[in-house]
């Protein structure tokens, strides 16, 4: 996800951004535990759009 996407979201929205990249970071990992995950990079992706989403998040807090 772009970073102009989630500045356009409101905090309640990022929050269940958030909490879905959590849930598919947890499902990957499983995958990616029990070698049925093929593309590995799916992993690196999802780790950086958890980071790009928290990082929105803490900026908004810092505006209000």
């Amino acid at each position: 996800m772009k970073m102009n996407e989630l500045r356009a979201k409101n905090s309640g929205e990022l929050q269940q951004e958030l909490m879905a990249l959590l849930k598919m970071q947890f499902g990957l990992r499983m995958q990616h535990a029990t070698q049925q995950l093929g593309n590995t990079n799916q992993l690196r992706n999802v780790r950086r759009d958890i980071a790009r989403t928290k990082t929105i998040i803490s900026q908004k807090v810092k505006q209000s």
